[in-house]
Parts: C-alpha cells; sequence; structure tokens
C-alpha cells in the first residue's frame, strides 16, 4: 500500500487527538512519525503510532497534556521537565530553544528529563541545518543493550544525530544507534519474518539470537540477555567503543538532567499503577559563522564529500555515499510516489481506527 504524507501525517494527528493530545503535539509527532517513514527508516515510523503512542497514552504511561516547565534557563543552556508527556513535541521545542540560543551567543545546549521515546534522533539534529547551525541530539531509552561482557541489559540503544550543512551537496546527518541495531530494526525483521543476524541480540546464557519474534518477547518479559553494544560482543571488534557511546549519551541526556539512567527507565509492570517511563533527552547547536564565514564552511563541506565519493571503489561497488545522502534521495522519491506500508503495519492501523472510531482514509 502507497500513502501520501499529508493523507499518512493527517491520519496520525486525529488518532492522537482522538486520545486526548493538543493539537499542536499531535502535529508535531505525527510530524516526526511520518518524516522517519519519508526517509526511509521505517523502524521509527507510523509502525510505532499504536504500540508506543496512542496505546501507552490510552493506558496512562503517557500524559496526553503535559504540564512541560523550564526548569532552569540561563544564555546558553536550559534544563526543560516534559511532565511525563510525549517525546516529539518537547524535543521540538527543546530544540528551537537550543538554536536560538545559538543564534544569539553561538552555541546552544538543552536537556530534557521526565519525556517518553522521541522517534528519529537525526529529525531534531536536522532542524538547526537551515538557520546554519551544526546540529545534536541524543537520547537515552529502555533498558536493551549489555555492556561488554555482561549478559543483562542496563542500557538503552541510546541513538546520536548529528547534521551539518553542506552547499551543493547533501547535509552530513549521522542517525546511529549505540548498539548494533535499534529495537525497530528487530521489529522490522519480524514484521518481514526473516531471521536475525548473529551478533545483534544474546540470550541470557550469552548465545546469539537470530529468531526475531524470540528476540521480542525475550525483551517483553524482561527477561535476561538484550542487544549487543555497536561493535558487538567482546572487545575485539570494539564492542567496548560502542558501549562507551552509549555510556556518553546516559551521561549528557540522563545525569546532565537529573533524571534516571536507561536501566530505571520504563517501570511498568503487570499488576502495578501505570509509571512515567522517565526517558531524558540532550540537544545542541553551534552557529558555523561563530567558526568561520559560512560559505567557507559549506565549501569545505562540498569538497570533502567529494573527495570522499570520488575515493576508488572496491569491486562490484559504484557509489559511495556519505550519511544522510541515501535518506534525502529517500524522502524525494517517496514525497513523489508516496509512502510504503508493509500490510501488517496498515491492518495495525486498521484496527486502531476502528477502536478509536476514526475514518482510515488513507
Amino acid at each position: 500500500m502507497q500513502v501520501q504524507a499529508n493523507a499518512l501525517r493527517a491520519f496520525c494527528q486525529h488518532a492522537l487527538q482522538e486520545v486526548g493530545v493538543e493539537e499542536e503535539d499531535a502535529h508535531i509527532t505525527a510530524t516526526v512519525l511520518v518524516e522517519a517513514d519519508l526517509r526511509g527508516i521505517i523502524s521509527h515510523g507510523v509502525a510505532r503510532l499504536r504500540q508506543f503512542y496512542v496505546d501507552r497514552v490510552r493506558d496512562g504511561k503517557i500524559v496526553a497534556r503535559p504540564q512541560v516547565h523550564v526548569l532552569l534557563d540561563a544564555p546558553a543552556t536550559a534544563v526543560i521537565d516534559a511532565g511525563g508527556g510525549l517525546g516529539h513535541p518537547v524535543s521540538h521545542r527543546a530544540m528551537q530553544m537550543a538554536i536560538q540560543k545559538a543564534r544569539d551567543l553561538g552555541v546552544g545546549f538543552v536537556t530534557v528529563r521526565n519525556s517518553n521515546h522521541y522517534g528519529i534522533a537525526g529529525y531534531y539534529a536536522t532542524m538547526a541545518l537551515e538557520h546554519d547551525c551544526i546540529g545534536l541530539s541524543m537520547t537515552n531509552s529502555s533498558p536493551l543493550v549489555v555492556p561488554t561482557f555482561g549478559r543483562v541489559a542496563k542500557l538503552g540503544t541510546n541513538p546520536i544525530a548529528v547534521a551539518a550543512p553542506a552547499g551543493d551537496e547533501y547535509p552530513y546527518v549521522l542517525d546511529m544507534a549505540t548498539s548494533t541495531v535499534p529495537a525497530g530494526k528487530i521489529e522490522v525483521y519480524d514484521r518481514l519474518g526473516k531471521p536475525l543476524p548473529e551478533g545483534w541480540v544474546i540470550d541470557e546464557a550469552g548465545q546469539p539470537v537470530t529468531d526475531a519474534a524470540q528476540a521480542i518477547e525475550h525483551r517483553r518479559q524482561h527477561a535476561e540477555g538484550g542487544h549487543l553494544p555497536l561493535g558487538g560482543a567482546g572487545e575485539l571488534l570494539s564492542g567496548h567503543k560502542g558501549y562507551g557511546l552509549a555510556l556518553w549519551v546516559e551521561i549528557f541526556c540522563a545525569l546532565l538532567s537529573g533524571a534516571p539512567c536507561s536501566y530505571e527507565t520504563y517501570p511498568n509492570r503487570p499488576g502495578r499503577k501505570p509509571q512515567p517511563a522517565q526517558v531524558s533527552h540532550f540537544f545542541g547547536a553551534w552557529r558555523v559563522e561563530q567558526f568561520r564565514p559560512l560559505d567557507e564552511f559549506r565549501a569545505a563541506m562540498d569538497d570533502l564529500q567529494r573527495e570522499l565519493k570520488d575515493t576508488p571503489k572496491v569491486a562490484g561497488q559504484s557509489r559511495i555515499y556519505v550519511h544522510g545522502e541515501k535518506e534525502y534521495i529517500e524522502r524525494d522519491r517517496r514525497s513523489r510516489e508516496g509512502i510504503p506500508l508493509n500490510p501488517k503495519v496498515v491492518v495495525d492501523l486498521q484496527l486502531m481506527a476502528e477502536e478509536l472510531r476514526i475514518d482510515f482514509d488513507l
């Protein structure tokens, strides 16, 4: 099924408003979700609308209309309490605040605590580009990742995103989990019925898990084992570096904002009163002209990218990409042709529409 972005965005916004989310917050959240699908990051798109957001609002795990408070607002920094609401609206506004501080002072950094899952990290980093800034976005998340040599998940997939403007070339956009793959990639493999590669997930004995459904069920039961940090098991292929990056995210997001670390987030258990997720985020922006003239920086970015893409290719390969390039190309294509939705995602959205008594008019 191919769906136009505007129709899909309107449907997502309608669903969120139907469970009590304020119109502007619903619009921002829907925009971030659809943007993920436009960029081809289907692990974080509308496939998560029901389970991650609508159901959690209905269950009381996410506050539909939170009381958001700015706890600290210094010239170059700020700390925001999201009030247990959706992660997307508060993150959008926090990044706007970081950008404004960068426009005023050259740099701006904002942390957010008491929040929820905020979608793709790259969305917020790329917000800085139209303001001639470099953008940074990070978040901690539920405990899914084992530390190097460990067999119990303590860290989140803890993504990092950085975006920098260019001239004629596409902007540089790095959007990566600090685990081998994000949790959503496991869900994609499950929908497609594909086996997981070894090196993504381990069980309680430290053995590879290759069945996606088993990996998801393992996670739901809070069993031992979990995802491996970027680089895989042990230190031979530098798994300790992915572990270190995940820890860096915890320091910037949780410790700086005064929030719980990943292993303390999502404290909900069956039979207990719903508890807030307590996820935290970090946003940063740098104004390029505080370092060098903007046109010089853009030209240098173009030169760097062209040098990399002109590198002699290995056998069988015809093109080298720079981070973000594939997503910009895919976004252009899907904006024209529509967003393809997996049949299982379509069924899930239809069921949700029936439950909410809204039209599924895509």
